[in-house]
């Protein structure tokens, strides 16, 4: 299949992203000069400071790097919360293809792919879909959300684009938008200084890769330019093409090769010392068949395209005003062409059909977003205060349709909007650290029939204490937690209507009547840090939690009986279920979550693991297991600096539990191993192995009750890139 281009079906779309640029550059601009001659004043002494912060501290690890999901400036290490960072050099030495893989070893996170790799879904502590995990791309909500045998929310992104990854788990995320009862991961993108020397005024790069298993290509150029101090822009484009690959059974696992087009467009303009204003694109165009019974059934084209737009503005020492100002608009169009004619079910009345070769699908989906908060600096009788205040709209705009028919009940169209404000004040004296926060939360959802809305308001408190003052205890903290945290239905579990296609012919349900799901989060952990143990300019960091997450209201498909007058299921012939989404008296999800790292001269070590246990209860008490457990993880991490810093190679060791109630699911241990060497000022060379010992696999999450898809076999990555300025 051809690759389709980045155009979109509709005007409208454009226009509405055009305008969401359009408000935030005039704030920026307004605020450009109000603030201009204040700033020019202030030029040398900022530009000073802004160094300084930029500057690493010694000994610095991963979890020393500020969060740039963090609406305080915070580091993991520092955050109060289950928080993780991962940066480029992490990113480079996993030679990452899919999201997946670029969270290697963060605790508590997994993801779930299927065959295709280039959709994912993202799970954090058993919980994903519908929004239960948000997550964002430079400030945009990816919200794309397809009915289907596997994952329900997906969103597409080139790990090629990203620099960095941040991961906050829990409710205690909530000032980062509505429903994220589970938690929240940010994808920071590449901009134009990460390519930039200091004294350059353009920079290039072209980057070859081949990968062994499903003889895969990637191509990737970048171009940065900067215009003046104040001004500088970035160009990305990726290629990748995928045959099928091999598991480690070397069985071929068809369906599994595609073709991605990626790209990234971003510009930074810096008004004044003190701000800032970010302009970006980032789109991807893919190509790939579904397979079923081993048969390619459906071509598939699909576009994504996410705009943002961010600004941030300070006064000279970021103490009242620390504003920012984030709009975006993402949109996503899928379309698929039936290649063979299928035998299907009518959607309306369910009598048997059979869909002509070149029967098409779509599924349109656009999500607009806004974020506007400012934090407040100051003291009063001694003790610090870091006030966050501010508030968030997000809208999705579902159409579905096609000639094939169908997909506009499975998926259903409609439109969400889901708003919220809240506060938060972070107060700090001496060995005391205390957060309280309360968020506002507002949703309605409607279609041509129904209507549904509702509201809440979500407290967090959070305390944290660092009681010792001697030199091997003073970097020791605990802290503990309980947080709320509102997810409003989706429109899918709302609205889903139908038969069901293929197979067997049964209705599904709509249920207008759904509550939102409310997590309610109870966390106790530690922060522990230390510098020069071993050595000079040695770090040892380590974060550990438990956690205890009730869901009330939790909402899960479920089955009924035609035969039991009680579920509402109506009765009639071929008819002996349905399916409808329903609320569950609650979900109860708790487990252990620890990371650690040792950072010296002559390399790392890190150790992170996850347990983590769910069951839902229906309201009659009735106990089952929660299908989107994934594996309990202990991920072990090893890294050896040679030749001044130019050599690093090291590898990683994962084991991987099954998680209780899994019937296709097994225990399995993989082993990575890598190499980076940095040749010249100009050239990189990169190697990675993955698998090594041939492990035959599946990701739990991606398994039904009775088939199991296989993950790679061994794989080899080599890759070398060019770099060039002046």
């Amino acid at each position: 299949m051809g690759l389709v281009n980045w155009e979109w079906r509709g005007r409208s779309a454009a226009n509405g992203a055009a305008a969401l640029l359009a408000t935030v550059a005039a704030i920026a601009l307004s605020a450009q000069l109000a603030n201009a001659q204040q700033a020019a004043d202030q030029q040398t002494d900022q530009t000073k400071k802004a160094d300084e912060e930029k500057a690493a501290p010694a000994g610095a690890t991963l979890l020393d790097k500020i969060l740039v999901i963090s609406r305080t400036g915070e580091t993991a290490i520092e955050s109060l919360a289950s928080a993780s960072h991962v940066d480029q050099e992490q990113l480079d030495h996993r030679m990452a293809t899919t999201p997946n893989e670029m969270l290697l070893g963060v605790p508590g996170v997994a993801a779930q792919a299927d065959a295709r790799r280039v959709s994912t879904s993202i799970n954090i502590r058993g919980l994903q879909d519908f929004g239960r995990v948000a997550v964002i791309v430079d400030g945009a909500r990816q919200n794309f959300q397809r009915s289907d045998h596997g994952t329900q929310s997906t969103f597409y992104l080139d790990p090629e684009l990203v620099k960095s990854v941040d991961v906050i788990r829990g409710p205690v995320a909530n000032t980062y938008g509505s429903g994220a009862i589970g938690g929240v991961v940010f994808f920071d993108t590449k901009d134009a200084e990460d390519f930039l020397k200091p004294n350059e005024t353009w920079a290039g790069s072209v980057t070859g890769r081949y990968e062994s298993n499903g003889k895969g290509w990637t191509s990737s150029a970048s171009g940065a330019y900067r215009f003046n101090e104040n001004w500088d822009a970035l160009g990305n484009i990726v290629y990748r093409n995928y045959d099928d690959y091999k598991d480690g059974g070397g069985d071929t696992v068809k369906g599994t090769g595609f073709d991605v087009l990626s790209g990234l467009l971003k510009t930074t303009i810096r008004p004044t010392d003190n701000s800032e204003l970010k302009l970006g694109w980032v789109g991807s165009s893919d190509g790939w068949n579904e397979i079923s019974g081993g048969v390619p059934v459906n071509d598939v084209d699909l576009k994504s395209n996410t705009f943002t737009a961010r600004y941030n503005i300070t006064d000279e020492d970021k103490s009242w005003l620390d504003l920012h100002i984030n709009t975006s608009y993402n949109k996503t169009n899928l379309y698929l062409a039936s290649l063979v004619p299928l035998s299907r079910f009518d959607p309306t009345t369910g009598l048997p059909i059979v869909q002509p070769a070149g029967s098409t699908s779509t599924f349109d989906i656009g999500t607009t977003s806004i974020d506007i908060w400012n934090t407040s600096r100051f003291e009063t009788a001694g003790i610090a205060h870091e006030l966050t205040y501010g508030g968030d709209w997000v809208g999705d705009n579902v159409k579905t349709g096609g000639t094939a028919g169908g997909d506009s009940f499975y998926t259903p169209s409609g439109k969400r909007n889901v708003s919220g404000a809240y506060v938060q004040d972070k107060l700090t004296w001496e060995w005391l650290e205390v957060i309280a926060g309360l968020r506002y939360d507002n949703y309605s959802l409607k279609d041509d029939t129904h209507e549904t809305s509702g509201d809440r308001l979500s407290p967090r408190i959070t305390v944290g204490v660092s009681p010792f003052e001697s030199a091997g205890l003073a970097g020791l903290q605990f802290y503990g937690t309980y947080a709320e945290g509102y997810r409003s239905p989706s429109i899918t579990e709302t609205l889903i209507s139908g038969n069901h296609p293929a197979g067997v012919s049964f209705p599904f349900l709509p249920n207008p009547n759904l509550r939102p799901e409310t997590g309610k989060t109870t966390e106790f952990g530690f922060n522990y840090k230390q510098n020069d143990i071993i050595e000079a300019g040695d770090a040892f960091r380590l974060k550990a939690a438990y956690f205890n997450n009730d869901v009330d209201d939790y909402i899960e498909g479920v089955t009924l009986s035609a035969f039991d007058p009680t579920s509402g299921c109506p009765f009639g012939p071929g008819i002996p279920i349905c399916f409808q989404y329903q609320n569950f008296a609650k979900a109860k999800i708790n487990g252990f979550e620890m990371e650690g790292v040792y950072d010296a001269a002559w390399g790392y070590a890190g150790l992170s693991a996850s347990i983590i246990n769910g069951h839902t209860i229906s309201y009659e008490g009735d106990r089952a297991d929660l299908a989107t457990i994934p594996s309990s993880q202990v991920t072990a991490q090893l890294g050896l600096r040679f030749l001044k810093d130019k050599l690093t190679v090291g590898g990683e060791v994962q084991y991987n539990g099954k998680p209780k109630g899994n019937a296709v699911a097994k225990d399995y241990t993989l082993v990575n191993a890598f190499a980076s060497y940095q040749a010249t000022d100009n050239l990189k060379i990169d190697f990675r192995a993955e698998n090594l010992f041939d492990v035959k696999y599946a990701n739990p999450l991606n398994g039904s009750t009775t088939v199991a898809v296989y993950e790679p076999g061994t794989t080899l990555k080599l890759a070398a890139t060019m770099r060039f300025g002046g």
